[in-house]
Order: structure tokens, then sequence, then C-alpha cells
């Protein structure tokens, strides 16, 4: 006992801020800005800002270019339909571009 306070009552006091204190680091790492986990709306680009992907076709519609998807589906090929500022495109990965072109001609 110091000076006539009891000591475990003193010192369980400032549990109260310390709790208080992990409370407000919680907060304010949940509420703060910049580092979102929640996906961004998805933009409109160009058709050379799809990173690897190349171009394989250029359907009038999306209903077209669905089609043309499943046509590639079908043969195994993954294709990647998108809305470009040019309109709708289908996108393959280049080490599949040429029997995906193939596909689709026929």
């Amino acid at each position: 006992m110091l000076g006539g306070i009891n000591n475990s009552l003193f010192f369980q006091s400032f549990a109260g801020f310390a709790v208080l204190g992990v409370l407000i680091l919680l907060l304010r790492w949940a509420f703060s800005r910049g580092s979102s986990l929640v996906e961004k709306p998805s933009q409109i680009g160009e058709e050379s800002e799809y990173g690897l992907l190349k171009v394989v076709a250029k359907p009038a519609n999306h209903i077209e270019g669905e089609m043309l998807r499943q046509k590639l589906a079908a043969h195994g090929i993954k294709a990647t339909l998108t809305q470009t500022k040019a309109g709708p495109r289908l996108f393959v990965f280049p080490e599949e571009e040429k029997v995906a072109a193939a596909i689709l001609r026929s």
C-alpha cells in the first residue's frame, strides 16, 4: 500500500484506459481510408490496357460475344469477354491466340 491507497484498485483503474486505447486503435484502423478490401468498380479501357490478353474477336454485341466465348470454352480455351471503349472484345492469352482464331473461323 502506497500512502494509504489500495494498489490493486489503483492499477485496475488503468486497465480501463488500456482497453479504451485498444478500441481507439481498432476503430481508427477499421474506418481509415486508402487501403480498402472492397473491390473497386470496373473501368472501361482501351484494347491495349488488358495486360497479356490478346483480342481474337470483335463481336457486334455481348450476346454474339458470349456465344463465341462458349465455343472457345467447349474446346478448352479460357477466354474473357469484356467491354472496351471500342465495343465488346473477346480476349485470350497469347499462347492460345492462334488456336482460338482457328476455332472461331471454323
